[in-house]
């Protein structure tokens, strides 16, 4: 049976800021009650890379977190992003996360300074030993510079509170073999390989696009869990326009862009980021109505 901690469909949520570029927890409520209500959602990863972590400060997360909390209540579990590069800073952050009401954390690879796997086991445990709450993994090697191993991920699903993995590692193979190996629950990082993971057992997606199309990724995820094969991948053929071209340029600018287009919170985006262009927002649009979205 799969395992499904946080449900399955999650969006790792953009941080709204004003037009000033100060945070704006009074949008972040409406569009994490947007994504609950409107769009589906089991679960909202708050402050991950999607949310602008690495420009959002200490207290901004904290203050997130909570306005993102009592804006959903029990309608969907809340997960915060504390992965950093630097362990005693995730510890902190874990615990303010945990204080702060989440439900669970979301725990990135370090970044740049590419430990080793003896680094990455003792990195993940410390952050797991030091908070009661769940955690997932997020392995994306091509943006953190390291790939948590096969035999890593393996010894660490020993972790009574290491409970699933973020996948945006692109090796189905070595995800496969650890699902073969473990009971931790894989979500697919990459909103284009939910429907071939979730053939090799895995639970869901942490997705970008589906800050727009969350009801027909649910629906194609539990048309595949029913055994509707063929149900599943006519949904996934439809919105593949939009899986793929919310990353033509780096997902958050166009999922901003994509909202603002709704009219729903969002604001811009910080720097180092750069707000859409006109012309990346035209192809933004015929990407998403090649999807049957109206932007």
């Amino acid at each position: 049976m799969t395992q499904h901690p946080f449900g399955r469909l999650i969006s790792a949520m953009v941080t709204p800021f004003s037009p000033d570029g100060a945070i704006d927890l009074d949008g972040a409520a409406v569009l994490a009650k947007w994504l609950v209500d409107e769009q589906g959602h089991d679960a909202l990863v708050i402050s991950g890379t999607g949310g602008e972590s690495p420009t959002t400060t200490d207290a901004e997360k904290e203050q997130l977190l909570r306005a993102v909390g009592e804006a959903v209540g029990d309608r969907a579990k809340i997960l915060a992003g504390v992965g950093t590069n630097n362990t005693a800073h995730t510890v902190e952050l874990a615990r303010s996360a945990e204080k702060a009401g989440a439900h669970g954390l979301l725990v990135v690879t370090p970044y740049y300074n590419k430990p080793p796997q003896s680094g990455l086991l003792k990195h993940f445990t410390t952050v797991a030993d030091s908070v009661g709450l769940p955690v997932l993994l997020y392995d994306i090697p091509h943006r953190s510079g390291v790939p948590i191993a096969t035999e890593t991920l393996v010894r660490l699903a020993e972790h009574p509170n290491i409970v699933g993995v973020k996948d945006a590692k692109g090796d189905i193979a070595a995800t496969s073999d650890v699902l073969r190996r473990t009971d931790l629950a894989f979500y697919s990082g990459e909103d284009a390989a939910t429907l071939p993971l979730l053939a090799v057992g895995a639970a869901g997606v942490i997705g970008t696009s589906t800050h727009f199309v969350g009801p027909r990724t649910k629906e194609m995820i539990l048309a595949y869990e029913r055994g509707d094969v063929a149900g599943a991948l006519a949904l996934h053929r439809q919105m593949l326009p939009l899986y793929t071209g919310i990353f033509r340029t780096q997902g958050t600018i166009l999922v901003k862009a994509g909202l603002r287009a709704l009219g729903l919170p969002a604001g811009p985006v910080r720097l180092p980021l750069a707000d859409a262009t006109d012309a990346e927002m035209d192809q933004l649009r015929q990407d998403a109505k090649a999807a049957g979205v109206d932007l």
